[in-house]
């Protein structure tokens, strides 16, 4: 049974830096692709980054340059470090992967970022 948990969404100020981490069980990070996504209220979820099983990192638009996706495969651990927070990125961040064909989700991690 694959389970993702997402741990790290705590509320800064503009400007500032987080880093969440998603910890899975029941799935072989070594061969998995993993992602962020995040959801604002009312909006649509949308990627924020991937990562490979080899490495391989894309981001959307929106964060390149200020997110940085890394995985940690022997802690089965994957990150997302955020710099530069702005309120546009107040959002519930959640851990994806599709593995075997399923796509898998935790129950995602609250960022706020307000003065």
């Amino acid at each position: 049974q694959v389970r993702l948990v997402e741990s790290g969404g705590d509320s800064v100020q503009p400007g500032g830096s987080l880093r969440l981490s998603c910890a899975g069980s029941g799935v072989n990070f070594k061969i998995a692709s993993m992602a962020w996504y995040r959801q604002a209220p009312g909006k649509e979820r949308e990627l924020v980054a991937r990562i490979g099983a080899g490495g391989d990192t894309t981001y959307s638009d929106s964060v390149k340059g200020r997110f940085t996706i890394s995985r940690d495969n022997a802690r089965n651990t994957v990150f997302l470090q955020m710099r530069s927070l702005n309120p546009e990125d107040t959002a519930t961040y959640y851990c994806n992967t599709l593995y075997y064909g399923n796509n898998f989700w935790g129950k995602g991690t609250l960022v706020t970022v307000s003065p």
